[in-house]
């Protein structure tokens, strides 16, 4: 069996920043065990599986450890494969997920815009002694969305510097913990750690901004906002909120492309 693999660096302009994800384009779905075990293999953040369908295309996501309900960047590098790599015709790219539904994935010019569903918050009191035993400082305030908790920190630099306890991280019922917190040169700054899913912290995370953007639109009272995640990568995000929907923009850079062999 070969499967044509992709590794792009995704939510960047420039290779080795951004958040890479592998991308692997089937002609039909794999076993679960398969594809997990591809996933584990690449020892990335996230592996897409990317089936061609009639008039969309059909997507999965895979942690090294576990499948997620959604990945914005792997996303948003399956499509730059699709628009750049395989001229993929049309404007917007529909894609199916069979947990998440409708995502779209737009190209305009270098940028590609991806069309989500926003999230939901909930303020969390319950929870303020556990998230700061994650990260050694109390927050302002705490959230819980779909997957993740969020602790709105006092400033940008104490994003930057907090030390997370990553055990304790693990201990939380959630996908992850993202921490935010305003910026001094764009709308809103984050960093996102999900030990219990695999990843340590994530370079650049287009799903957690369906949580961010619902949260500092309400605060800024803008609906277009930018956005920047500040892991040793480094990844630029453009959000804009459109009702129940999500725009995530960034560009995507192509870091290697292969064949994987499998045999039986």
């Amino acid at each position: 069996m070969k499967i044509k693999i992709y590794q792009v660096d995704a939510f960047s302009d420039r290779l080795f920043s951004g958040n890479p994800a592998a991308v692997c384009m089937l002609e039909e779905w794999l076993s679960e065990e398969l594809m997990q075990a591809i996933a584990a293999e690449n020892n990335l953040a996230e592996t897409a599986f990317v089936v061609p369908g009639e008039k969309q295309f059909e997507i999965r996501w895979f942690t090294p450890t576990l499948e997620v309900d959604l990945c914005g960047h792997a996303t948003l590098a399956s499509a730059f494969v699709l628009f750049d790599l395989l001229e993929y015709p049309e404007e917007t790219i529909r894609f199916h997920s069979h947990v998440s539904g409708w995502l779209m994935a737009t190209k305009k010019e270098e940028m590609i815009l991806l069309d989500f569903p926003v999230d939901t918050l909930d303020m969390v009191t319950s929870m303020e002694d556990e998230i700061k035993n994650c990260i050694g400082v109390n927050p302002l305030a705490v959230y819980k969305g779909k997957t993740d908790y969020i602790a709105v920190l006092e400033n940008e630099d104490v994003v930057m510097y907090l030390q997370p306890d990553l055990q304790e991280i693990a201990k939380l019922p959630a996908r992850g913990l993202i921490v935010t917190a305003k910026g001094r040169e764009v709308d809103f700054v984050s960093r996102f750690f999900a030990p219990q899913s695999g990843i340590d912290e994530d370079p650049v995370t287009g799903s957690a901004h369906t949580s961010l953007l619902p949260l500092w639109s309400e605060k800024t009272g803008k609906n277009r906002l930018s956005a920047l995640q500040l892991s040793k990568r480094g990844g630029e995000l453009w959000c804009e909120l459109k009702e129940d929907r999500c725009l995530i923009g960034g560009q995507a850079r192509l870091y290697l492309s292969g064949e994987l062999s499998y045999q039986e």
